[in-house]
């Protein structure tokens, strides 16, 4: 059976040593309800995932990112609430323009200290990556991490080196 995902973007914007999350409280039924995140979602037709996680950044934090850098992917097989198989392209955006608002329609908007990440609600299979992304010494990880029950099974992972 082909892998056929829902192509996705994710980005962790930050300032200083403060990155932007989003924590997930508005939407009623919302599958990330009560969790923090980063900002991103699904690509459109015809949209590059560059161009695909500046718009997210327009329309979920009003922000123009300047300093995008693809950090890696993640295969998220059976992460959807239906069991779809997920595919991210995760970034990091070290330069942008404009101020967030305190909120959107998915939930209110903080800077958290890079090091107090892991102290929030996060999906559970954010702690075996997250770090990755703010690794300067390697250039690039892709992921795998097959979710079960809403939880992740498994996680086996490439990382590029410099």
């Amino acid at each position: 059976m082909p892998y056929t995902p829902i192509l996705g973007t994710l980005a962790y914007v930050t300032r200083g040593e403060d990155v932007l999350m989003v924590h997930r409280t508005f939407r009623d039924g919302d599958q990330h309800l009560g969790k923090y995140n980063g900002l991103g979602g699904k690509l459109e037709p015809g949209e590059d995932v560059v161009a695909g996680i500046v718009r997210e950044l327009r329309e979920e934090a009003g922000i123009e990112a300047t300093d995008v850098r693809l950090r890696g992917t993640l295969s998220w097989p059976g992460f959807g609430t239906g069991g779809e198989d997920w595919f991210g392209f995760i970034f990091r955006v070290d330069a942008f323009g404009g101020e967030p608002p305190a909120a959107n329609e998915e939930g209110t908007l903080h800077w958290v200290p890079r090091d107090r990440l892991l102290d929030l609600p996060l999906w559970e299979g954010d702690r075996q990556w997250l770090h990755l992304v703010f690794d300067d010494a390697i250039a690039q990880f892709h992921g795998v991490m097959p979710y079960l029950d809403g939880r992740p099974a498994s996680w086996s992972v490439t990382i590029v080196e410099r």
